[in-house]
């Protein structure tokens, strides 16, 4: 099953480790910030959209930063069960 993520971009579900809410990570919590700049250096960060990011999807091999909501992103993840 893949979900959809923004623009013309879907993943595998099984492949899903983590969403993180963009939106409620203050700019004082380093530890987020510094896993986005890993993740970049290593080549595993992707830009789903040019517009203000709201989440991280963190899948197996890549981390993608993402436009939409981390609760419209869990609800497909959770919807995708009924399928």
């Amino acid at each position: 099953m893949f979900i959809h993520i923004g623009n013309d971009l879907s993943v595998l579900k099984s492949s899903v480790t983590c969403v993180v809410n963009l939106e409620t990570v203050s700019p004082s919590q380093k530890d987020v910030t510094e896993f986005i700049n890993r993740e970049d250096e290593q080549g595993r960060l992707q830009y789903v959209t040019e517009e203000i990011p709201k989440s991280l999807v963190i899948t197996d091999d890549k981390t993608y930063v993402c436009s939409l909501s981390a609760n419209l992103l869990l609800n497909r993840l959770m919807s995708a069960d009924n399928f």
